[in-house]
């Protein structure tokens, strides 16, 4: 899906987190722990009700102190990457759902390449089957495996499909979404239930030219490509001016909202080539480091 030297410079970026699970780079993931872990960090005096078998009887035999020993254990960052796979997704050239999987495919490497554990949820209006978590570089190639069976074809409801994921047990993440977020409920009916379960949210929007400068003159017959529903429009240049004001309206809310409650907002523009997304825009975005 990518080049060897696109690969190599996204071994250097880290997907980043702002709240304390578990940290933003894996030097800052690291808890201590009695008794077990990667390497000793410290000793702790002992406190009556401490398990007598993590006690440094060595250090005991030297200073006469009760001490217990502490190891330092590295935590994986859950990562959580949901992928809009309904209908309007399918729009654009190149189509947005593509675009979409190619920057999940990006961010997927990334985690793996800094032993994140890294979960792909394709969802419309429920969550499809999901890619369960995935660890390590060599796992990439089953991600670029999953990521081009995804198909478009359902309508959007993600509210219904955030429901069911947060309904299994799940460790507090970054969750991702990319998505168009036109959703007949609106977008914060969705992203509320992640933000609920209290989620580190990051909302991709995916869009495409034709749909922030649509190209329509005359009597038109246009055709909603979820429902199918056809409405006949007389596009005149007032028509068009009050879609182009929605429309901004529509992305102007969503980053609201994301400011609102500290998430990060980025649109993902179909004619920038997916390089430049991910090494500048993500990077301007504090979305990657």
């Amino acid at each position: 899906m990518f080049d060897r030297d696109f690969l190599r410079k996204l071994e250097y970026l880290h997907i980043v987190s702002k709240r304390a699970f578990p940290g933003q780079y894996r030097a800052e993931r690291r808890t201590r722990k009695m008794g077990s872990g990667l390497e000793f960090a410290d000793h702790r005096a002992y406190v009556p009700g401490d398990d007598f078998r993590h006690v440094d009887w060595n250090a005991y035999q030297r200073l006469d102190k009760l001490l217990l020993r502490l190891f330092e254990e590295e935590q994986d960052l859950p990562i959580y990457l949901f992928i809009d796979r309904s209908r309007s997704m399918a729009a654009g050239s190149p189509p947005k759902l593509q675009y979409a999987c190619q920057v999940a495919a990006a961010l997927c490497y990334i985690g793996l390449a800094h032993l994140d554990r890294v979960t792909l949820v394709p969802y419309g209006d429920d969550v499809g089957r999901e890619l369960p978590s995935q660890r390590g570089r060599g796992r990439i190639f089953k991600v670029f495996k999953f990521l081009a069976e995804i198909e478009p074809g359902e309508t959007t409801n993600a509210r219904a499909a955030f429901t069911t994921f947060v309904r299994r047990p799940r460790a507090r993440g970054v969750a991702v979404v990319m998505s168009d977020f036109l959703d007949p409920a609106g977008f914060a009916a969705g992203l509320d239930v992640l933000r609920f379960y209290r989620h580190d949210i990051f909302a991709v929007h995916v869009m495409t030219p034709e749909e922030r400068e649509p190209d329509l003159r005359g009597e038109l017959a246009l055709v909603d490509l979820e429902t199918s529903d056809l409405c006949d429009v007389a596009v005149t240049p007032a028509v068009l001016a009050a879609y182009r004001a929605a429309f901004r309206q529509h992305g102007e809310d969503l980053a609201r909202y994301c400011t609102r409650y500290r998430f990060g907002y980025l649109q993902a523009l179909t004619e920038v080539p997916i390089e430049d997304a991910i090494l500048r825009v993500f990077r301007q975005g504090w979305f990657l480091e």
